[in-house]
């Protein structure tokens, strides 16, 4: 859709969100909008898959979609990464998403 964020993609019934991760931090949040991408801050470290684990734990935590529905499809050894989202009721989880490009920090859509 043409007035989806830059961070924020969509291929079929697939969203693609482009994040950067904040590991080591004080707690598991989706901060939001910064620079063209959506940041997440994580409590795992960036060693032994530990942070790739814990984004898809809360993208599949915070989208109510199974973890099998959230999948790094690039950036595993870089705090910059692309995740591909599957099963999201698509445009609930979109206007929950373009809230974080107006800075405001939402609850998690109800699916």
């Amino acid at each position: 859709m043409a007035d989806d964020p830059a961070w924020l993609r969509r291929e079929g019934e697939e969203l693609i969100l482009t994040t950067r991760v904040q590991p080591r931090a004080s707690r598991d949040k989706i901060l939001g909008a910064r620079e063209g991408v959506l940041a997440v801050s994580l409590t795992a470290p960036p060693v032994e898959g530990a942070a790739n684990e814990a984004v898809i734990r809360l993208f599949a935590k915070a989208l109510h979609v199974a973890k099998g529905g959230v999948r790094i499809v690039r950036g595993e050894r870089s705090r910059d990464k692309v995740i591909r989202i599957t099963g999201a009721h698509r445009e609930q989880v979109t206007t929950w998403l373009r809230g974080f490009e107006a800075g405001r920090d939402t609850s998690p859509p109800e699916t």
